[in-house]
């Protein structure tokens, strides 16, 4: 049964619209008008046009933030997805780790960024809950009370490679160099930090979960269901996605269904700065990234009656 971690009230948050200038050598963007709340904000997300993808001025709803998040698990590398029912767009995905920027952090999004991992992306090991790091700043413990963070040890996060265009928020120029892309159907702009999560040396039986926030009855409610994880891994190869999902339960990967999976906005392509899509199928993905679709695994061919089994190998034998 879901259990319940928190819940908040939406008029706590305030954002800004935005204007954003774009030229082919960087993106500038910043607060316009009077803050708005969470439900001014949804309003204002509809679709915008931007005739030419380098060089454009133009306003805003949001801001948003995303992280493709890094995680390293006996010895191979995987993308951190989370599953989301998006009500204002009426599907379901899996998405990077993400949210809305509030007003007073407008011009330091990589701290919602840090953030939003702490909400949305919990550890969990036979001692307890990791809390996290990300160099001197700890990171909240939203759920603390329902949840038992661990003292003694944390997870820490930390950069990857930038961006190569500069983006700046007035005349500040935004630090890790996220990726940046304007997504013309919700009139957003959107920053994608590539941070990579380093687990403690004592990690065993590490189980991934999420908890995201829903609106009911005029509040957001966060929960935890064992039951569903949503929380998803594709493992990489050489530093590129394969064509596998998986979810981690007590050390254990499983093998995740991808049949008629959706992938959000953010894996997209990308045309100059602009993002024109609001999702994609996992399989039109694969095909945009050259990713070749696992082989089917053959079952075993049956040995032919009076075959002898072969030996089994062990300790004393050599291979």
């Amino acid at each position: 049964m879901p259990r319940t971690l928190i819940r908040k009230d939406p008029s706590a948050f305030k954002t800004l619209p935005l204007f954003v200038e774009a030229t082919p050598d960087g993106l500038t963007y910043q607060g316009l008008g009077r803050p708005l709340n969470f439900r001014e904000m949804l309003a204002r997300r509809k679709a915008v046009a931007v005739s030419d993808n380098q060089r454009f001025a133009v306003e805003l709803a949001n801001l948003g933030v995303s992280v493709r998040l890094t995680l390293s698990w006996q010895g191979r590398d995987y993308w951190l997805l989370v599953r989301q029912r998006r009500l204002d767009r009426g599907d379901v995905v899996l998405k990077l780790i993400s949210g809305y920027v509030p007003a007073h952090e407008l011009n330091l999004p990589l701290l919602t960024a840090i953030q939003e991992v702490a909400e949305e992306c919990l550890l969990e090991t036979p001692e307890g809950w990791l809390a996290g790091r990300f160099g001197d700043t700890w990171l909240p413990t939203p759920y603390q009370g329902p949840l038992r963070y661990r003292e003694s040890v944390h997870f820490r996060l930390s950069p990857l490679s930038g961006a190569a265009r500069p983006v700046h928020c007035g005349k500040l120029t935004l630090l890790e160099r996220p990726r940046a892309y304007v997504h013309l159907p919700t009139a957003s702009l959107q920053l994608v930090y590539d941070l990579c999560l380093e687990l403690p040396k004592e990690t065993r039986q590490l189980s991934l979960l999420h908890a995201d926030e829903h609106l009911e009855d005029g509040q957001l409610v966060a929960r935890l269901d064992r039951a569903r994880p949503d929380l998803y891994l594709i493992p990489l190869a050489q530093g590129r996605p394969t064509a596998e999902l998986f979810t981690l339960h007590k050390g254990q990967l499983k093998t995740a269904s991808t049949r008629g999976l959706w992938l959000a906005e953010s894996f997209a392509a990308q045309d100059g700065w602009l993002v024109r899509d609001e999702r994609i199928r996992w399989k039109d993905w694969l095909r945009q990234q050259n990713i070749a679709a696992p082989a089917p695994k053959s079952p075993p061919r049956p040995r032919p009656p009076g075959t002898p089994a072969a030996p089994k190998l062990n300790a004393a034998q050599p291979g």
